[in-house]
């Protein structure tokens, strides 16, 4: 059965004007009711019907760019890029770009999808890699499935291709790719930690801990195989690992856990530049030289990583580029790449924060 306003009310339990305040954003609402609104449309897929949906249709125009962290240049970067592609053009009309910003919470992001649905949004483009969960990826398939039957195009950028546990295509594997994402632009962070890894073993180096970013994202669970897979390799025991959050804070701290753990360790992996920036200030609060006593590098290639003292060891993302071609994408303004998935490689950038370990 479809749910109504007033199904969502009696979820949200508040009235249907405050539910109708909040989803029309024409008056203010406190934070913890917006909350319990949004959550109740979202757990009950509440979409306008009816003679509501002629008005839902004049929002046609709205494109949606689902982001983790809008603060993290590694999002605001792509973001930017493909609100630079979203617009009419010659002869097309204009589009809107609106960023939405989930906090890396998966409630927020169903919650999003649902309110993109409702406004029936030309496009949506996901960021950045995605929620180790089967319900989740199962949540987020069957509300991109109902973007697509009503016409929006899904695009999804730097995160890997969205499978459906459950759903066997007939290979025996038990999964299969989800049929309305319209195109996916794959990062390949495996590899380049792999190269990044090879890069500082062929430097001497035998004793490097890690610090991975969350353990339930994609993103950080790939970026680790790719390290352990260069270590198995070369025959190289893994190193101590600390797992936290994509942010310098959390370098700080799981690197002083790193020496704790490991007092002889002569290079630390980073989970990206940020957290690399964390990393090289405990390593100099403990009276340590980068790359003298211990080299560093990170991933991703940010911005301010060719200004940090010394400059940092990467792996360059063009994720100006792939931001770009998303929104190309879902502006249908470039042809779908075979089979609907594209792998955008990364580049080692070696810099002053690696060095030869000392004899």
């Amino acid at each position: 059965m479809t749910a109504t306003l007033a199904d969502v009310a009696a979820r949200a339990r508040v009235s249907p004007a405050t539910v109708s305040r909040v989803l029309n954003g024409n008056y203010p609402v406190a934070a913890a009711t917006r909350e319990r609104v949004l959550r109740a449309v979202d757990e009950l897929d509440y979409v306008l019907n009816g003679p509501a949906s002629s008005l839902a249709a004049a929002t046609s125009d709205l494109v949606g760019i689902l982001v983790n962290d809008i603060a993290d240049p590694f999002f605001g970067i792509m973001a930017g890029a493909a609100q630079s592609e979203i617009g009419g053009g010659p002869g097309a009309r204009e589009k809107l770009a609106v960023v939405c910003n989930t906090g890396g919470s998966p409630e927020r992001e169903l919650t999003y999808l649902t309110l993109l649905q409702r406004q029936r949004a030309a496009a949506v483009i996901l960021t950045g890699g995605a929620l180790e969960d089967p319900g989740h990826a199962a949540a987020v398939a069957a509300k991109l499935g109902r973007l697509a039957e009503a016409g929006a195009r899904i695009v999804l950028c730097g995160r890997p291709p969205l499978v459906l546990s459950g759903a066997g295509s007939g290979s025996g594997t038990g999964v299969r790719p989800a049929g309305p994402v319209a195109a996916t632009l794959t990062f390949d962070n495996r590899g380049g930690s792999r190269r990044l890894t090879e890069h500082l073993l062929a430097l001497g180096h035998r004793r490097i801990g890690y610090v991975a970013g969350p353990e339930e994202r994609t993103t950080t669970r790939h970026r680790v195989e790719g390290h352990l897979a260069a270590l198995a390799d070369a025959g190289v025991a893994p190193g101590p690992l600390v797992h936290g959050s994509y942010d310098r804070r959390s370098g700080y701290d799981a690197t002083l856990e790193l020496l704790r753990l490991d007092p002889s360790l002569t290079a630390v992996v980073a989970a990206n530049d940020t957290v690399a920036l964390g990393a090289c200030a405990a390593l100099r609060d403990r009276g340590l030289s980068i790359p003298d006593d211990v080299s560093v590098a990170g991933f991703d290639d940010l911005p301010f990583s060719t200004d940090a003292v010394p400059a940092l060891t990467t792996v360059r993302l063009p994720l100006y580029e792939a931001g770009a071609r998303a929104g190309r994408l879902a502006m249908g303004k470039e042809p779908v790449p075979p089979g609907g998935i594209a792998t955008v490689h990364g580049e080692l950038m070696v810099r002053g924060s690696t060095g030869r370990t000392r004899a």
